[in-house]
């Protein structure tokens, strides 16, 4: 019996070993520029932790709006730093939790390999669409604005703007057809499902404020031992390789 027991035991061992004995379950809020990215940090995440994501994408406007009125979510990723700081300020987020995780970049894309060679394109008439994110909900709609405004295209361009209300609906608008090209993220560009197709223009940093996009631990899982293991591994070497191969930059 004694020899029984001992086998099941080692047999117990070898079918945990790795894998935290208490793992735990989280439900993570990622802005839509970001989840190119985040589904590889995910999976390398859970392979190394044993812990397990629900990953939901949006607008951070939205997301920002959702967590002041209780929606169930652990970690917030930004896309921008204001909102985060809100919500610890307000005691919505775990107080010096947050951090700078990205710094991203805007670009104007195209399926047309032959549309987008500059900023002249967007002086040209050769589009009917031009789409972006809402800069009411999605910072990268912000920083759309900002370039058009400092590139005195703004007004002229109005006519031709379809808002998405976020990130990914925006590149859908842009890969259906619905408009010729659009302000993305150079993240979503990176995506191996777009890498290589189309045309691209990198909007110069000098036309937009600086897009730093910080992430949160909510009060609400301010004991959750996988929320909280994410929040370190975002800091560690796998995700940062990660991340700078979507082509972010690192605080």
């Amino acid at each position: 019996m004694k020899r029984l027991i001992l086998v099941w035991c080692l047999v117990l061992i070898a079918c945990t070993a790795g894998t935290p004995v208490f793992a735990e379950q989280m439900l993570v809020a990622v802005a839509a520029n970001f989840i190119p990215p985040f589904r590889e940090i995910a999976l390398e995440f859970e392979k190394s932790t044993g812990h397990q994501l629900q990953v939901a994408g949006g607008s951070s406007g939205n997301f920002f709006a959702q967590i002041k009125n209780g929606a169930p979510f652990d970690v917030f990723f930004s896309a921008d730093n204001e909102r985060p700081k809100l919500l610890e300020d307000e005691g919505f987020g775990v107080k010096d939790s947050r951090f700078t995780y990205a710094i991203g970049r805007v670009v104007l894309w195209s399926p047309n390999a032959d549309l987008v060679k500059g900023e002249e394109t967007l002086r040209s008439k050769t589009f009917k669409r031009l789409a972006m994110a809402n800069p009411k909900t999605a910072p990268y709609g912000v920083a759309a604005m900002q370039a058009m405004q400092k590139l005195e295209l703004w007004e002229n361009l109005q006519p031709h703007i379809v808002m998405g209300e976020n990130l990914g609906q925006t590149i859908g608008f842009v890969e259906s057809g619905n408009a010729q090209l659009g302000f993305v993220a150079l993240s979503q560009v990176m995506d191996p499902k777009v890498k290589g197709k189309g045309s691209h223009w990198h909007v110069p940093t000098h036309l937009h404020e600086p897009i730093q996009q910080d992430v949160i631990l909510l009060t609400k899982a301010k004991d959750n031992q996988a929320a909280k293991a994410l929040m370190e591994f975002m800091k560690g070497p796998e995700a940062k390789t990660i991340i700078e191969r979507y082509g972010y930059e690192l605080k």
